[in-house]
């Protein structure tokens, strides 16, 4: 009997894995059927070319894909150590008593929708970032700032989790040996945590690199190419999120 129940149960969560595979397949597929009429106009020039004119069909992606890939560094640069740091004083430093309550107050903050992020970088940070470093305070520096706040909760939340999971015996045997907390820390608990660490880098980089409306809110949706980071410039998701509604004929849709 107990047989019988494990290989409902194995076969089930191969069933449940190869799932996800398919699905991810399918989206792929639709998405390539979908953008055929582009591919047989454009080929891959399509992503190399920086012109955007609907009203002339011409489509180049590059702006799109540079603004999206410069801000999603610039987010990543600025929430990563912050995160580390988070996770770090929570998991060892900080008292008993603080644990509890910062934790979740920082789980509280991965939950709040993007949209409000969005809302949130117009109405201060563009002002701020308009008046310290000029330029209209709609930019991808804007958007690096929201997009590295949006993510850090996340991150944050992830990496505690993945350096909580080091055995204390570890750490105690570090400390017996005269290790101090920094060393214990260094030594023991970062490399222990490793794939833990860097998988929470890798979803916080997939939500940045894919989030919508925060940046619809602070980018500015301008298709150029810009080395200035106080520039207006636009994203992927941007693009999609502006353009998809007014496509109005099947080369735009496409």
């Amino acid at each position: 009997m107990n047989n019988i129940v494990d290989k409902i149960f194995a076969n089930s969560t191969k069933f449940i894995a190869f799932g996800v595979l398919l699905l991810v397949a399918w989206i792929f597929a639709v998405l390539f059927e979908h953008s055929l009429e582009s591919i047989k106009a454009f080929g891959f020039s399509f992503i190399t070319d920086d012109k955007w004119a609907p009203n002339l069909e011409k489509f180049g992606a590059l702006p799109a894909i540079y603004g999206s890939v410069v801000s999603t560094f610039l987010a990543m640069i600025l929430a990563v150590p912050v995160a580390i740091g988070i996770a770090i004083f929570l998991s060892e430093i900080a008292h008993a008593k603080l644990k509890t309550p910062v934790g979740v107050s920082i789980e509280l903050l991965a939950a709040i929708p993007s949209v409000i992020y969005g809302m949130w970088g117009l109405f201060y940070f563009v002002p701020i970032i308009r008046d310290t470093f000029g330029g209209v305070g709609i930019s991808m520096l804007t958007a690096g700032i929201v997009l590295s706040i949006m993510i850090l909760p996340f991150m944050a939340a992830v990496t505690r989790d993945a350096m909580n999971t080091t055995p204390d015996i570890l750490k105690e045997s570090a400390y017996a040996l005269g290790g101090t907390k920094w060393d214990v820390i260094k030594d023991i608990i970062i490399p222990y945590a490793k794939a833990g660490i860097i998988g929470s880098f890798i979803l916080a980089l997939g939500r940045a690199i894919g989030e919508t409306m925060a940046v619809t809110f602070v980018m500015g949706n301008v298709h150029k190419i810009s080395t200035d980071l106080r520039d207006p410039a636009t994203s992927i998701p941007v693009t999609l999120a502006n353009e998809f509604a007014e496509a109005d004929s099947e080369l735009y849709y496409s």
